[in-house]
């Protein structure tokens, strides 16, 4: 498996609506971050699916290197 790209050195800031499905870009290859738009094509990284439970703003990780995905935990400050 390739290395993900560093889309950004810091959390993305996302509004998530209660009962949608989205797709959290690994490869950081996304025009479309921090969500998948296909660019992980072989690059041997496949998105992330995740469920939001309820109306949220999240942090998103944007250095593709969190412990807790889809979410930061301050990796970025490590890198």
């Amino acid at each position: 498996m390739n290395e993900p790209l560093i889309a950004q050195r810091g959390p993305f800031a996302v509004q998530v609506l209660a009962g949608q499905d989205y797709f959290w870009c690994r490869c950081g290859r996304s025009a479309s971050q921090p969500f998948c738009d296909g660019a992980h094509k072989g690059s041997g990284i496949t998105p992330l699916k995740f469920h939001a439970e309820e109306d949220d703003l999240v942090y998103l990780c944007g250095c593709k290197h969190t412990r807790t995905p889809p979410y930061c935990d301050g990796t970025h400050n490590r890198l």
